[in-house]
């Protein structure tokens, strides 16, 4: 049976002249641009959102240089597949021809030995690195590797470039070529898409085919209408990482452990990583549980160890039980905007001085100079209990604890200590 190419693999540019988007890597005098004009190529990182051409890019590269190029996906391949490639990489570079490039998709995914495979190759030159990560490599990529590459931001594509591309589409596409396609509006396309190219066109491709004819007008209600009706079929491919992941958050937040196994549920069946899942459970039992319910922080971390070490499938019932709990919790986002107040606080107040009575006085000279004199020390107090602000900042209040039970009794102790400042 014919599969037709979708519109976002027939549209992909296979030149620095039709790539669209990310001016400051790859404009004119910009970075990345000069590193390819020279050949100069360092292994690297690409680190952005889905759909802002970090593929496209690592093919371009590698045609203009005119190098091999082999790629692997961090959800398919394991240790051996690395070190085949680099035995073939390193063959080729043998016989005379450029180093090639070898470019790894998702490289988030690859666990610590997938990771150390790669040092050698990349360490001695005998491969370019070219690895692709819509999560902050700083925490999914090893030092080593890390050390060792220069990581590039890419953005999401502007509102001004998306436009752009749907013009492309209709002016390139040999199958579109064959109908009169009029955008009236592209609002809705481009709202759809959340910067995302591949997301842009699939859309694009799906209205068109669901209206039909050789004559079509694309309005803003006529992509609604068409979207909402195929929306299984425009999922499928995990596109919505970001927006499901947020329908997931927002779900537990909003106490609704009904929506918040069912989104738990999506991400698994698309293969979405479950410690990426796990990662963000222990971030919401902060900021969106914090001391309403401490437990949460306590389940949740042991929730993300135990699905490192069980994996899937069974991890799946470890990461149901922390999601239905975290969303069955009281809410309080106190310590969240405790520690954005004392941020914003810092910023614009800048490096105030520590006051002299709680410096510590390790030395003579600094004991002299009245380091830690008339400390209070806080168990000498009643209440155990002293302001320690620096000067000018006296009487500030950055944590306001929620009105939950548990805050409740940290504020009836906070208010014995600081009287009306914890005023309910």
């Amino acid at each position: 049976m014919y599969t037709p190419i979708p519109l976002a693999e027939r549209l992909r540019p296979a030149s620095l002249d039709d790539y669209i988007g990310q001016k400051h890597l790859v404009g004119e005098g910009a970075i990345l641009r000069k590193a390819i004009d020279t050949g100069a190529l360092p292994s690297m990182i690409f680190w952005g959102p889905p759909g802002v051409g970090k593929t496209t890019l690592a093919n371009i590269i590698a045609h203009q240089l005119k190098r091999p190029f082999y790629g692997l996906s961090a959800i398919n391949s394991g240790v051996k597949d690395i070190r085949d490639v680099i035995e073939k990489a390193k063959s080729q570079a043998f016989f005379g021809t450029n180093m090639p490039v070898l470019f790894i998709d998702e490289i988030h995914r690859f666990s610590k030995a997938q990771q150390d495979s790669l040092l050698g190759a990349v360490e001695k030159g005998q491969v370019t690195l070219i690895g692709a990560t819509t999560e902050n490599p700083s925490f999914e990529v090893i030092s080593a590797l890390l050390s060792r590459c220069q990581v590039y931001v890419l953005k999401g594509l502007e509102e001004s470039d998306l436009a752009d591309l749907l013009e492309t589409a209709c002016r390139k596409d040999d199958e579109l070529k064959k109908k009169k396609i009029t955008i009236r509006e592209n609002e809705a396309l481009i709202r759809l898409s959340g910067g995302d190219a591949r997301k842009l066109l699939n859309a694009f491709e799906l209205v068109i085919n669901a209206i039909g004819g050789d004559e079509i007008e694309i309005t803003n209600e006529a992509v609604l209408k068409h979207i909402q009706q195929n929306m299984a079929l425009y999922d499928k491919a995990g596109e919505q990482h970001y927006d499901i992941i947020s329908a997931f958050i927002k779900s537990i937040r909003g106490s609704d452990p009904n929506a918040g196994v069912y989104w738990l549920a999506r991400m698994l069946e698309g293969g979405e990583d479950p410690l990426f899942i796990a990662r963000r459970l222990v971030i919401l039992a902060s900021e969106d549980i914090g001391n309403a319910n401490p437990t949460a922080l306590v389940l949740a971390s042991n929730c993300f160890q135990a699905v490192n070490m069980i994996g899937l499938p069974e991890g799946r019932i470890i990461l149901s039980q922390c999601v239905t709990y975290l969303a069955a919790s009281p809410k309080s986002n106190a310590a969240y905007m405790a520690i954005n107040q004392a941020s914003e606080l810092v910023q614009r107040t800048g490096d105030l001085s520590v006051p002299l009575h709680i410096r510590n006085a390790p030395t003579r000279l600094m004991n002299e100079m009245g380091y830690g004199k008339d400390y209070r020390y806080s168990h000498d107090h009643s209440g155990n209990f002293a302001e320690y602000l620096p000067e000018g900042l006296s009487g500030t209040k950055l944590y306001d604890p929620g009105l939950n039970a548990r805050e409740k009794e940290l504020r009836d102790y906070l208010r014995k200590c600081w009287g009306d400042k914890y005023q309910y």
